[in-house]
């Protein structure tokens, strides 16, 4: 154990971890020349500093919710239906590293991955089973999977419980930018990442007008090591790409734009974590009207959702993290966010467990229920502290956005690595902190614990996960069973759609995907329509 108490050390971190000079009080002079409708203004009102709700009593509880998926459909059904029978919220599902990378669970690459980092998903059949008896028409459903296909199969399950479309309620992650440098690569180029990114929200726009189909996802960018400026600035790069891609397409921004939706993630510099909040919405607000000339309210207020860092929990004493996951989850509800999700206390292990997923579902709902926290909108709303670093956040975002803009085309800067090379510097700088301790982690660099007595919760935060085989045979013999010469004319209209002209992409798939076609059947033949193999890896051949 280090011999230099915590707190004396604590002494030398004057800045915030995005680098931020703290002062040790701070005074009304910290925040002049204050404009209080400028900056501020009541909750509900532009630029939304406060929140977006103004009416305490119309502003609803925010979703309370855990991220699921583990083994096969029927496996995570079974999660979900045990969450929600204790009081979740929502409905929020992620793929494993197979499904996330467009490969199905036959795919040779696949096999030691299927069902250990989220459920395994890969047709029609999958969702019915994921879906099964879940009230999709009540909850809303989110979703951490490839964008183009989640909502297809989320539209043909709807359609088939004759639950009309129009009223589904949700999200889906968007995320043609970054993904491939420090996400799940799905091996589709960029055009088509943009391509499918632009004809899913169009999509949505028409059939599914209440879904979320613009999750803009900052939280997996910042698990790179990402600070939380570079976080949101990254995050509003993607954002204004998209919707001038959208704007480019006739569409106007008040028809998708209160579809918007921004997933940040949550990191233990609780100020930091509400200013970068408040600053978010402000620069939305200001960026929709002023940019882009929204009109609407609704466009204007940006809905945030988060999930609460899995970077910042540790494998060592991992019952510090439950106390991680509270602290994080407190700065949300103070920061007037509208879902949350907690990683809990095994997550540096694996996926949630049962323990886990109930102990982040009872965290949230003591915050609500005991601690009388969300009875007052925008509490720490004029604090001096609070407002500085917020007008701070604002400032280095908007520097770091128009920085990375004065360098060229965003996506010319994606072919040529840009970002990736960030991300790599980042991953690095991160590491160098907690080593050099510039961070402190309580268990890593500072109050360790030796090996042979840190066992509460190891028992279950270390139980294996055995991939689910089964699901290679299943895969199989399902695809054996369809109909062949429909299969390949469904996905040779893909192909040539995808190649020959600029129709909406989404119809002809979900076509294909009523007509049995798997997700990775589709993703190959879409690639092959842009000059790549049908098979990243040269190891399946085309059906066509």
């Amino acid at each position: 154990m280090k011999k230099i108490p915590a707190e004396e050390e604590a002494m030398d971190e004057q800045h915030t971890h995005s680098g931020i000079p703290l002062k040790p009080v701070y005074t009304t002079d910290d925040i002049q020349p204050f404009d209080y409708h400028q900056k501020l203004n009541d909750p509900g009102t532009f630029p939304y500093t406060r929140g977006i709700r103004a009416d305490l009593h119309k502003r609803r509880i925010w979703i309370q919710r855990e991220l699921s998926g583990e083994g096969g459909p029927q496996k995570s059904n079974e999660q979900l239906q045990y969450l929600i029978e204790r009081g979740q919220l929502g409905i929020d599902v992620i793929g494993d590293g197979p499904t996330n990378s467009l490969l199905d669970p036959d795919h040779p690459l696949a096999k030691n991955a299927i069902g250990t980092q989220g459920v395994s998903l890969c047709c029609l059949q999958d969702f019915r089973e994921l879906y099964r008896d879940l009230p999709i028409d009540k909850l809303p459903v989110s979703n951490s999977l490839a964008a183009f296909f989640a909502i297809a199969a989320l539209y043909l399950v709807a359609r088939e419980r004759d639950i009309p479309p129009e009223t589904l309620r949700g999200s889906l992650v968007q995320a043609p930018f970054f993904a491939e440098d420090c996400g799940y690569s799905t091996h589709l180029p960029f055009k088509l990442r943009l391509r499918l990114t632009a004809d899913s929200i169009s999509f949505c726009t028409k059939e599914m007008p209440k879904f979320h189909s613009f999750l803009e996802d900052t939280y997996f960018i910042r698990e790179a090591g990402l600070t939380a400026v570079e976080e949101m600035a990254f995050g509003f790069i993607e954002i204004r790409y998209v919707v001038r891609e959208l704007l480019k397409r006739g569409l106007h921004i008040d028809s998708f734009g209160p579809r918007i939706a921004i997933l940040v993630d949550c990191g233990m510099d609780l100020f930091e974590e509400i200013a970068k909040i408040r600053a978010t919405r402000r620069i939305f607000a200001r960026m929709m009207k002023d940019e882009f000339g929204s009109t609407d309210p609704r466009t204007q207020a940006v809905i945030i959702a988060s999930h609460t860092s899995g970077l910042s929990m540790t494998a060592q004493q991992p019952f510090n993290n439950i106390v991680r996951g509270s602290i994080q989850t407190l700065a949300l509800i103070l920061a007037e966010v509208q879902a949350v999700e907690i990683s809990a206390f095994d997550e540096a292990f694996r996926i949630p467990s049962k323990e886990s997923h109930l102990i982040g579902l009872r965290t949230q709902q003591v915050i609500h229920c005991e601690s009388n926290v969300s009875k007052v909108i925008d509490p720490l709303g004029g604090s001096y502290y609070i407002e500085r670093l917020t007008d701070e956040m604002e400032k280095k975002i908007v520097d770091l956005i128009l920085d990375i803009e004065s360098q060229g085309d965003p996506a010319e800067l994606s072919d040529r690595g840009w970002f990736k090379g960030f991300f790599e510097n980042a991953m690095e700088r991160s590491a160098r902190d907690i080593r050099d301790r510039k961070i402190l982690k309580v268990g890593v660099n500072i109050f360790e614990m030796p090996q042979e007595e840190d066992t509460l919760l190891k028992d279950i935060a270390e139980e294996k996960i055995e991939p689910s085989w089964y699901r290679i045979g299943e895969i199989q013999e399902y695809k054996k069973s369809r109909d062949q010469e429909a299969l390949r004319n469904v996905l040779k209209e893909i192909y040539t759609l995808t190649r020959e002209t600029d129709e909406n992409l989404m119809y002809p798939i979900i076509g294909a995907i009523e007509a049995g076609a798997t997700m990775g059947e589709i993703a190959g033949v879409m690639r092959l329509a842009y000059d790549h193999h049908y098979d990243p890896f040269g190891m399946i051949e085309s059906p066509l």
